[in-house]
């Protein structure tokens, strides 16, 4: 036991439980329960570890010490690199695939929380050394407040207005208001069709968003969310069974089809509204240079 016996052990403590804070398993069962958690709870226990050593060895001058923060992010862009490539190969066994945008971002959430972690860690300890306990447990609390600021991104809901409309056909073209969907040739597909399908709208606040949801994979975590919280009525090799969601190239809506096991309008729309806004797919064209300089010539 010494000087930095219990530093060290509350800035640990602190990292896990910041960990533990940040890991949900919600409706997509993703990180998977029990081993799925585990994993991700290891992790942070190791990052924890880096970010509160790193303190002490600089009030000792050990600045070499340092270099395992270099070995550290090295180690979880390893962790990125796994997460991708599991949820790539699960994702082939999905009647509503996730999408490679979707896969991406969970990528990069999974290996920015370990960051969070270390910052918590070293924060914590840092002020346990240098102050006391108290404003620890203080800077400890902080840190969750901006974890869970830093986890909760943008979704759906806040760029774009959801309206439910009934899927229709008009000859063999199945459309969602206005929006043209596909193609079904077969009757009992088409029966099939209006008696589980549902349409949604998704009309875009601005025209940032309009280029946002325009993103193929922004689409795709739409039907995904939705097949996932609702269950979906399809299974393999029944192209005609698919979601789709298809733009209306006049104006940039988007119309969703969707053929859920649960008839819920409300549910679907809380779900879609609740989708994450990917990293990977949003646009501003508002903000590039050209744009900006184009509108004040009018």
């Amino acid at each position: 036991m010494n000087e930095y016996t219990f530093p060290i052990m509350f800035g640990v403590l602190a990292g896990v439980v910041a960990r533990l804070y940040m890991l949900k398993t919600d409706y997509r069962q993703y990180p998977t329960y029990l081993h799925g958690k585990i994993i991700h709870i290891a992790l942070g226990f190791i990052a924890a570890g880096l970010g509160t050593i790193a303190v002490p060895a600089i009030m000792e001058k050990e600045f070499t010490a340092i270099t395992f923060l270099t070995l550290a992010a090295s180690q979880f862009r390893e962790v990125r690199n796994m997460e991708r490539n599991t949820l790539t190969e699960l994702d082939k066994f999905e009647l509503v695939p996730r999408g490679n945008t979707y896969i991406e971002g969970i990528a990069i959430a999974f290996e920015s929380r370990n960051y969070l972690v270390i910052f918590t860690s070293l924060s914590v300890t840092f002020a346990y050394l240098i102050f006391n306990f108290w404003l620890s447990l203080f800077v400890a609390i902080i840190c969750m407040f901006l974890a869970k600021m830093l986890m909760s991104g943008g979704t759906l809901k806040g760029i774009v207005d959801i309206e439910y409309v009934k899927p229709h056909f008009e000859g063999s073209g199945l459309y969602v208001d206005n929006i043209y969907i596909m193609n079904i040739g077969i009757p009992e597909k088409r029966d099939l069709v209006l008696k589980y399908g549902m349409g949604f709208i998704l009309k875009p606040k601005n025209f940032n968003a309009r280029t946002t949801i325009a993103n193929l994979g922004q689409r795709q975590a739409v039907l995904h969310d939705v097949s996932t919280a609702l269950g979906v009525i399809r299974d393999s090799g029944e192209p005609s069974l698919v979601p789709l969601a298809k733009r209306d190239l006049d104006d940039g809506r988007v119309g969703v089809f969707v053929l859920p096991q649960k008839q819920d309008i409300p549910t679907a729309i809380r779900v879609i509204g609740n989708v994450p806004t990917l990293e990977n797919a949003i646009r501003m064209p508002t903000e590039s240079d050209a744009n900006k300089k184009g509108s004040m010539t009018k």
